[in-house]
């Protein structure tokens, strides 16, 4: 499966990129790129969908990072879902779950609890 980086935005509440198939070595300077052009033209909160990426990286894994110390000086986050399998365990053995504040089992990990 070729990798793809798609967007849409979330009425008010910043951009949802989905991704899809393998990020690494070849594919994560796309990724880059749409994350670069997303904040030079001033979006700040960066919601990552990966329900359907099958492989994940230490380039990507650098990718998510780099994009959230791009957003971070200006109150912004970049925050990821919808990982499973392999990807769900990168997330989990390297602490990015913890810094990107993963929840997989939120479906958008932005919103609010209740209570």
């Amino acid at each position: 499966m070729a990798f793809t980086v798609s967007y849409v935005e979330r009425e008010g509440e910043g951009t949802c990129l989905r991704l899809a198939g393998e990020l690494d070595l070849s594919t994560a300077p796309e990724l880059n790129a749409v994350i670069d052009r997303l904040v030079n033209g001033g979006e700040r909160r960066l919601l990552v969908d990966l329900t359907a990426l099958t492989f994940c990286d230490s380039t990507g894994i650098a990718a998510f990072v780099r994009g959230d110390n791009l957003v971070a000086p200006d109150g912004g986050w970049l925050r990821v879902t919808g990982a499973s399998g392999r990807v769900d365990r990168v997330l989990q053995v390297t602490g990015l779950a913890d810094v990107l504040r993963y929840e997989p089992d939120r479906a958008d990990p932005t919103a609010r609890t209740a209570g």
